[in-house]
């Protein structure tokens, strides 16, 4: 070994990360049935307002802001959708932000069973 290659060594995760982690993928599920239901998308957005506290710090924080935000952000681009739903085009973007929020959930919760964050940090060393 040169000692220039990278540690592959995967540390295990604290107990506060392991219930970080539990919690930030019963918001994701929830979150991918709410789109097809719609009341678990709300109940999924809740139990991660009510959870974030407990990661602040963890690996996964930044999961618990990407369902917040996809909660808001959807809420506030489907109330446009559904007012320009008099138009066609409102429902071209009601459509987008069903293609969206599936997207951002998948990835999340596969990077969180993965035990990665939701962001990925670019770290040249």
């Amino acid at each position: 070994m040169s000692g220039f290659e990278p540690e592959n060594r995967v540390r295990p995760l604290t107990p506060r990360e392991e219930n970080a982690k539990s919690n930030v993928v019963i918001a994701y599920v929830f979150m991918l049935l709410g789109i097809f239901t719609g009341v678990f998308w709300l109940i999924g957005a809740i139990w991660a307002m009510v959870k974030v506290n407990e990661a602040r710090g963890t690996l996964f924080e930044d999961h618990y802001v990407n369902i917040i935000s996809t909660f808001w952000w959807g809420i506030f681009l489907s109330v446009i959708g559904v007012v320009l739903a008099f138009f066609f085009i409102g429902y071209i973007l009601l459509f987008g932000v069903w293609v969206w929020s599936i997207f951002r959930m998948v990835k999340g919760i596969a990077r969180a069973t993965s035990n990665q964050s939701y962001r990925v940090m670019f770290n040249p060393f």
